[in-house]
Order: structure tokens, then sequence, then C-alpha cells
């Protein structure tokens, strides 16, 4: 059932996928135990309720009803107009319809390092499930589970808005939208001019607003219900912050308050420990958890061996998407280290930063076409980037699933020109590694 060269170029739509670069290509796709395979397909129940878990958290505190810091940290850096419209209260119930985690395959199972609420992709992950599938791939959640699964979030239809920031995904949300049909488009989201009525999937983060000269229009007419727009306009749902608050032992309460005891289990199971990159001077007798360490200059002068640790910008900027945000300790020198650090610090008042434990991810090795269609083994370090679709019912369903395998020596799996972009499927993984 190995997938030739010729038939996945041939495959491919005449507008390409992404405008923005390429990937190798593979003859199969990544195989799963039948166990990774069901508690990947598993996770959007509990990744929903997580989310849900974080708006009511924030909301309460933006009402009193919690401490007032989790929101005060949540809104450093957004607009004045975003945070007053995020908690209004017709919006209480809007949630990201489509959910992505990123999860790092590791010999101990998963990590979770990202929770995209606008996530690309999509119309990629679609591509490669329908042109393994017709290979006689069983591919996991199926030939057409992502067309199905985006679809279902919007069943009447919608204009997909896609800014230029977000451009080099253009394509495939040009792709998507022709496998659907009438009621579908793409929408420079520069030009949309809301109008009542309209249902619309925004495709842009939150922090380009500024490019988009409607969007408060947009916003308003959402919390008036005279549009839907998914994801909602909620910057707070686009931190990463939210994987280092589920650790802060000033929120163990709140946590079990907020979200079924399974699920809490289960997103911590998931989630490397983190921290909050705070300044504030700890008291003589108090420590970071698990750091042992009495404030953040001790951990920027930490060792090589101690610096097993991953620096992220928060969200709601640039660099917060792509891996550009991301520094991982024990690749830096002690001096970049330490300035990453006290860059972080700096920037605390008006651009949160976190912390987490780095995870190694599993070797691997799978096969990759040379360019004379030729394949060869490749060794490297795999992501897992699984979809699920959120109906108006609220129901989840999982839709399918993207592996990334970059090359051993990139510390940073993302999408790349030398890296493998290929679908799932279930059966047990040849040991080549």
């Amino acid at each position: 059932m190995p997938v030739s060269l010729a038939q996945l170029h041939d495959a491919m739509p005449s507008g390409g996928l992404f405008a923005g670069g390429e990937w190798q290509w593979s003859p199969e796709p990544l195989r799963l135990t039948a166990g990774e395979a069901r508690l990947i397909s598993r996770l959007g129940h509990p990744l929903s309720r997580f989310q849900q878990a974080c708006d009511t958290i924030y909301r309460r505190s933006a009402a009193g009803k919690l401490p007032e810091w989790i929101s005060e940290l949540l809104d450093f850096g957004k607009p004045d107009w975003m945070v007053r419209h995020q908690r209004e209260p017709s919006l209480a119930e809007h949630l990201p319809a489509v959910i992505r985690p990123d999860l790092l395959l590791t010999d101990d199972g998963f990590a979770l390092t990202e929770l995209d609420s606008v996530p690309g992709g999509i119309g990629v992950t679609a591509w490669l499930s329908r042109t393994y599938a017709a290979a006689g791939h069983k591919v996991l959640g199926g030939a057409d589970g992502m067309l199905e699964g985006f679809r279902s979030i919007l069943p009447g239809g919608a204009d997909i808005l896609v800014s230029e920031e977000a451009g080099d995904y253009r394509p495939e949300m040009d792709w998507l939208a022709e496998q659907f049909g009438a009621g579908w488009g793409t929408v420079a989201a520069e030009e949309y001019q809301p109008r009542d009525g309209a249902d619309a999937y925004r495709f842009f983060e939150l922090f380009d607003w500024e490019s988009v000269p409607e969007i408060r229009h947009i916003a308003a007419a959402v919390a008036e219900g005279r549009m839907s727009l998914t994801p909602p306009v909620k910057p707070h749902l686009e931190d990463k912050l939210w994987l280092a608050l589920l650790w802060a032992p000033a929120l163990r309460r709140v946590w079990r308050g907020a979200l079924r005891g399974n699920h809490l289990k289960r997103m911590r199971e998931l989630t490397p420990f983190g921290w909050v990159v705070d300044p504030t001077p700890l008291p003589p007798h108090a420590s970071l958890p698990r750091l042992e360490a009495h404030g953040w200059d001790e951990v920027a002068a930490f060792s090589q061996k101690e610096r097993q640790l991953v620096l992220k910008i928060s969200g709601f900027h640039e660099t917060a998407w792509g891996s550009r945000g991301v520094f991982i300790g024990h690749d830096l020198s002690r001096e970049e280290w330490e300035a990453r650090l006290r860059h972080a610090l700096d920037q605390a008042g008006e651009q949160p930063w976190l912390m987490q434990e780095f995870r190694e991810g599993r070797l691997v090795e799978h096969p990759v076409f040379r360019n004379d269609g030729s394949v060869e083994m490749m060794r490297g370090r795999v992501r897992l980037c699984p979809y699920f679709f959120t109906n108006p019912e609220g129901k989840t369903r999982f839709g399918g699933c993207l592996a990334t395998i970059a090359p051993a020596d990139k510390k940073k799996i993302h999408g790349m020109t030398d890296a493998v972009l290929v679908p799932c499927e279930v059966g047990e993984p040849v040991d080549r590694a």
C-alpha cells in the first residue's frame, strides 16, 4: 500500500496547500499503537472541558468571584476594547469550535506543549488523510473525517476570514471551501464587511487585530447576536499561560471546582509542569515549586544540566506562533539563557511568559522520499496534532491527526522544509530506531 511520490504530486491541488514552503514526502502514514490512537482520539471532550474551565475561571476572576490577579495577568498587553468584549455576558458560552493540541511523542507517552484555538493544517491534514486513504491506508479519522468535522461546526456554510499575516495558509483554506461548495468561501480579513445573519470562521490571530478594520464591528455584531464567529474574540483563550496556571499551587482548589476530577487528572498527565515567569520577589522562606530556587536569578544561573526547561511567550504577539517565541534552556549558552529570561521578566507587566519542564521526543525512523522517488529512512522526533471539532449542539468529534516528523537534531518540532508531514494510522510501528 505504499504511496508513490508521483501519486502524491499528481494528487496535489493545482494551487498547492501552503504558500510559505514545502515539506518532505513519505510513502506511508505514521503508525501508532491501538492504545496510542485510542488515547488521542478521546482527548476532544477533556480538552473542550478544559477550555470551558479556563473561560469560567477567567470570567469569575474578572467579576471578583475569584482572585483578580488571574484575569489581570491574562489581560496584560490586550487592548481595552477586547478585554471588555470578552467579558460580555452574551459571550459566556462562546468557545473555539476547533481544538488542536500539540503533542510530543515521548518514551513515556504524550506531552502537551500547546492548545491551539486557531490552528493551521486543517486543509493539509484533510488532503493527506484523503490521499493516503485512497491508497488503502486506514488513516485515523477516516478519509473525510477532517472535512466532515470542519463542516459540522458551521453547517450552514461560512466566510473563512484569512488575514495577510496568515496568508501562507490561504491555499489550504481555499481548498477546503472548494470541497464544501455553495455557502463557503475564503475572504481577505482586511476587506471583510460584517453582515447580519452571517457565519464566519476567524483564521487570524488576535494580536493582528489592527490590520482588520472591521474587527470591532464584527465583535459587536457577535455580542448582539446578529452574526456568529468562531473562534470568538477572546484573547485569553489564545494564551499558553493556562498551561502554567494549571499547575499554580494557589489555584489547586479553583481547578478542582472548575474541572471534573478525571479531566483534571488527564490534563495534568499530559501537560509538563510549568511556571508563570513573574518577577515579584518571593518571601525568604519560599521557593519556586520543583525548581528548588528562591527566585528567577537562581534559575538564570542554572547549569546546562539544570536547564531542562522551555521558555515561551504566552500569546498575543507575532512571535507566539510557529515556535518563534520558544527557547530551550539546555540548547542555549549560559549568557543567552540569562538574557532571554531577563527579557521575559522585563516584559512581565505587558507580555506574559511561561516556563515548562522540557520533554524529550522519542526517536523514530520513518521512510522519506528522495527527490528522484527513491526512499531512505529518516531518524526523527514526532509532534502529533489531532483535530477536534465542536458542533453547535456542543458535541465534540475527532477528525484526524497530522504527524510532523522533524530530523533528530532539531529540538523544536514544527512544520519546516526538512520535516515530514503525514497522517496517522493504527498498527504496531516497525522498530527501526
